[in-house]
Formats: C-alpha cells, sequence, structure tokens
C-alpha cells in the first residue's frame, strides 16, 4: 500500500525536474540563437522606425534637444511608456543610450525565442522539433509581415520589441492556465500571472500590439473550452464583437480634413486594395498552413499545437474581415485604418513559422546533421542577403561607438558621418532642412537625422508622414514643410532662403552636387552641411 501511494508522487517529482532541466537546456539553447540572430539579422539602432522613437527618449535626457516641432518627437509616443523606461535605464545604469539600446536589442531577442521554445514545448514532444521551431524561428526573426510594413522583429530597438516577445509569453501564460502540465492550481495560477503580467507590459510599451494580444488571449481561451458549445458561439461572438467595434470607432470617429486624407492615403499598407499580390499571398498563405493543423485529425496530446493554430488562423481571418469592412481608401473616416488591425498577423506568423520549423525538424531534417547544416546556412544567407540589400551603405552591425566620425574619406555610411558632425558641431537650437524624401536617397539607408544629429528638422515624407497619419492634428506642419523641403537640392538659394527662412530654419544639407552659395562647413562623397546666410 506505501509503495503504491509514493509511486505517483515519484513520477510527478520525476516530471518536474524533467521540466526544469528541459527549461534550463531551452534557456543555454536560446542564448547561443540570440547571438546568431544578431549576426544574421544585424543592428542599426538609428535606422526607419528606431529614428523615431530615439528622438524622444534622448529629449527626456537631454531636455534642451529638439526645441522646435517637438510633436514629430514626441507626438506618437504620448500613450507608450517606452522612451520614459528607456531614459531611466540610461540615467540608472549609467551605460549610456547606445549600450542600453544594444542590451535591450538583445534581451528582446532572447525573449521572443525563449518564448517561442516554450510554445513549441508546449506543442511538441520530441526536442528536435522544439529546436526547429525555434531554429527557424531564429533565422526568420527579421521577416516582413506581408504587406503591412511591419517586421515579425526590427533590427533596432522600438517598443514593438519589447511588446512582441511580451504577447508570446502572454500566450504561454494562458496555456499553463488553461492545459496546465502538473494537475495542480499552484501551476494554473502561475500561467495566469505570467499572462496577465506579459499582457499589461505589452499594453504599457506599445497599447495597439497590446489590445492584439489581449484579443489573441481571449480567442485561445475560448478555443481551447472544453464544452463544443463555448467553442463554436465563443469564437463567433469574439469575431462579431471586433467587427462591431471597428464599425462603431468608424461611426464615431470625426471628419477628417481633404489635407489629412492626403496623407492617410500615403500610407498604402493600411488599405489591402493597394497591396501587390505577393503581399496578399502574404495573408493567405499563413492562413492555409495553419489550417492544415487546426482542421487536421486531433490525437492525443495535440490540444495546445490545434488551440494556437486554431487561435491564429481565426485571429488572421477576422482581421482580413474588418481590413475588407472598414480599412478602405473610399471610407469617410480612416479610424480603423489608422489601428492597422492585419498587424495581428505579426503572432499569426510567429504561430505559423513554429509549426513549419517543427514539421522540417521532425519530416525532413530529422537527426542528419548534415541536412540541418545546409537547410539552416541557406535560410540564414538569404536573410542576410536581405539586409545587405536593405542597408547596403551601413555596417551590418553598427555597435556602440560605430557612428563615432573619423574623416570625411573613412569608409561608412556618409549620410551618418554628416550628421555626427551636425551633433558635434552645431547649436543644440539649430533648426534644419533636407530634402523631402531624404530618407529614401541611395547610400541613406533610412537612417534617422533627428536621432544621430539630435538637432530639430522640418518634417520629412517618409516617417514624419507615418507620424501624422496618426495624429491628424501634425497635418498642417507636416504639409508646410512638404512645401518647403521638396527638391531642395535642385533649387536656386534664392528659393531656398525665400522658403525655409520663415520657418526658422538655420541649416541646410543639401546632397554633393548641389549648387549653392551659402557657407557649407563640412562636406563628403554624398552631402554638404550648410549654413543659412
Amino acid at each position: 500500500m506505501a509503495t503504491s501511494l509514493a509511486s505517483p508522487i515519484s513520477a510527478e517529482g520525476l516530471e518536474r525536474e524533467e521540466y526544469r532541466r528541459e527549461r534550463s537546456f531551452a534557456a543555454a539553447l536560446v542564448t547561443v540563437l540570440t547571438f546568431f540572430a544578431l549576426l544574421i539579422h544585424g543592428y542599426h539602432p538609428y535606422a526607419e522606425d528606431g529614428g523615431l522613437y530615439m528622438p524622444e527618449v534622448k529629449r527626456l535626457l537631454d531636455p534642451g534637444l529638439y526645441p522646435y516641432d517637438t510633436g514629430f518627437v514626441v507626438g506618437h509616443l504620448q500613450y507608450s511608456l517606452f522612451a520614459r523606461v528607456v531614459a531611466g535605464l540610461v540615467r540608472e545604469s549609467h551605460f549610456g543610450v547606445e549600450m542600453v539600446l544594444l542590451l535591450m536589442y538583445l534581451a528582446t531577442f532572447w525573449m521572443t525565442l525563449f518564448a517561442g521554445w516554450l510554445l513549441a514545448a508546449r506543442c511538441y514532444a520530441s526536442r528536435e522539433a522544439r529546436f526547429g521551431a525555434v531554429a527557424l524561428l531564429t533565422v526568420w526573426l527579421t521577416l516582413p509581415i506581408a504587406g503591412t510594413s511591419l517586421m515579425l522583429m526590427d533590427p533596432y530597438v522600438t517598443a514593438r520589441s519589447v511588446s512582441t516577445p511580451c504577447g508570446l509569453l502572454a500566450l504561454v501564460g494562458a496555456l499553463e492556465f488553461l492545459l496546465p502540465r502538473f494537475w495542480i492550481d499552484e501551476q494554473r495560477w502561475y500561467g495566469l500571472a505570467l499572462c496577465g503580467a506579459a499582457v499589461a507590459v505589452a499594453a504599457a510599451m506599445h497599447p495597439l500590439m497590446g489590445g492584439y494580444a489581449m484579443g489573441s488571449v481571449l480567442l485561445l481561451g475560448v478555443l481551447l473550452s472544453a464544452r463544443r458549445v463555448v467553442r463554436i458561439w465563443g469564437t463567433v461572438g469574439l469575431g462579431m464583437s471586433a467587427v462591431a467595434i471597428a464599425a462603431g470607432l468608424q461611426l464615431a470617429a470625426p471628419a477628417e480634413s481633404t489635407e489629412y486624407l492626403r496623407v492617410a492615403l500615403t500610407r498604402t499598407y493600411w488599405f489591402l486594395s493597394e497591396w501587390r499580390w505577393y503581399e496578399l499571398v502574404g495573408l493567405a498563405a499563413p492562413l492555409a498552413i495553419l489550417s492544415v493543423v487546426a482542421l487536421g485529425r486531433r490525437r492525443d496530446g495535440d490540444a495546445a499545437r490545434v488551440g494556437l493554430a486554431r487561435m491564429a488562423m481565426m485571429a488572421g481571418i477576422v482581421a482580413v474581415i474588418v481590413a475588407i469592412l472598414f480599412a478602405r481608401t473610399g471610407s469617410a473616416t480612416h479610424l480603423v485604418a489608422r489601428l492597422q488591425p492585419l498587424r495581428t498577423f505579426q503572432l499569426v506568423y510567429v504561430v505559423m513559422i513554429l509549426t513549419l520549423g517543427a514539421w522540417l525538424a521532425e519530416r525532413v531534417l530529422q537527426r542528419k546533421t548534415g541536412r540541418w547544416l545546409t537547410a539552416f546556412s541557406l535560410l540564414a544567407g538569404v536573410m542576410i542577403c536581405a539586409e545587405r540589400t536593405t542597408f547596403p551603405a551601413s555596417r551590418h552591425l553598427e555597435l556602440p561607438g560605430a557612428l563615432v566620425w573619423k574623416s570625411s574619406g573613412s569608409k561608412g555610411n556618409a549620410w551618418e558621418q554628416a550628421f555626427v558632425w551636425i551633433s558635434r558641431n552645431t547649436p543644440k537650437n539649430a533648426m534644419f532642412a533636407l530634402d523631402a524624401e531624404y530618407i529614401t536617397k541611395p547610400g541613406e539607408d533610412a537612417q534617422g537625422f533627428r536621432a544621430i544629429a539630435e538637432r530639430s528638422v522640418l518634417p520629412d515624407y517618409s516617417k514624419d508622414g507615418g507620424v501624422v497619419a496618426n495624429k491628424p492634428g501634425l497635418t498642417g506642419a507636416w504639409s508646410e514643410g512638404q512645401a518647403a523641403q521638396t527638391g531642395l537640392s535642385s533649387e536656386s538659394d534664392s528659393k531656398r532662403s525665400a522658403a525655409l527662412r520663415p520657418l526658422g530654419v538655420t541649416w541646410v544639407v543639401l546632397t554633393r552636387n548641389a549648387a549653392t552659395g551659402f557657407a557649407c562647413e563640412y562636406m563628403n562623397e554624398a552631402v554638404q552641411v550648410c549654413r543659412l546666410p
């Protein structure tokens, strides 16, 4: 009798110990994979949206920066704690902005991969499948999400860098609560606490992505219910609620000015009707892949795998329906389009990648070392080539200190070198102007002027246009800046002065071949930095 009573306890203890060992193995593996991810995807802290987020961090650290047009520095972050958290880490650590950003970059990569492993561990019994899932996530970590203008993870740090792993951890916590590994309350409440904390952090960093993560958790909870009626009508109810909320927002949205409408329509990634055919494939393919798991024959132990697949598939379908109904170019207002419901596909892509990686490991690679090395070397090579095509003039790894300007003849991004010179040789209250579309110029690599030069500048077409699209109150300032800077390098000095002086501009950045009589205090092979007379 004593033996029979002790056996279940012993079995549970062994299961717990095996779980702890597996988690320790996962932590070590993910640490190694994080550095591989860094080498594959590179690091560009002030490029693209990184150039939008960092000025607010720097302004918090030095309030004397960006005295003009501050709406383009702080407007898009007013509901997020991201900038304040980063600035606080810089103050408390004394590491400096660049080092804190690099450490956050590595930490968020690590968290994303570890959360991916935890999800795979709930879905697949074999270590090969789990490793395949997280390995594919490693090499596809910066994969573009269809036509949404998002990457799965960015090669720089933004609020999404934190919200993404938190969204995945929320799903992990939901699975622990709904499908506890050990049938005791302690495990379930640990999962609930993890889920709640992860959603809260995601919402604090990026309210929109946090909201989509919460919706995914609710959908997962409904789909994992033991009652069929809850699974069916709960899913229908959540889908109809999403459509009803979108309809209510659309009806309650204020009228838009003609000027703002012109700005909104430049954000083509908001509207499915403006997507290219291959971007539409990027929506359909993940749903088709996940449907194989979601609608296939279910076996014992498949609850988590099938539940995640069904959640991702249904979330994607609902997002597409909302986008088709309300995110249209001809709508009276574009509030729902601004909320970008198709961003839900970020989590859809993660689930798809984990599914593909596990299938690849179990069905193709198996335990053949040569196959693993060949497959992932090819996949990593493709991603490295894509990164170098995106940032051809910049270092693959722009590590702390990499932006230090040496000389006009030094190798590297000449635009970045000019921006660094500006940060060191012009007054903080200087106001700059550049060509409205400077960020798309050859060799510029979408490097943000404000983030690197740390100076005020008239708004640009691309990135500041995105800020205005979400903050209509800045429309007038954006339009005025566009008119003054369009074709700046090809204008005469008299026209430049007439357009820029009323806006308080004191310095101008022109391309190297621009004809000018202004006093240019810095010049390299790409640009010249000149003072307005």
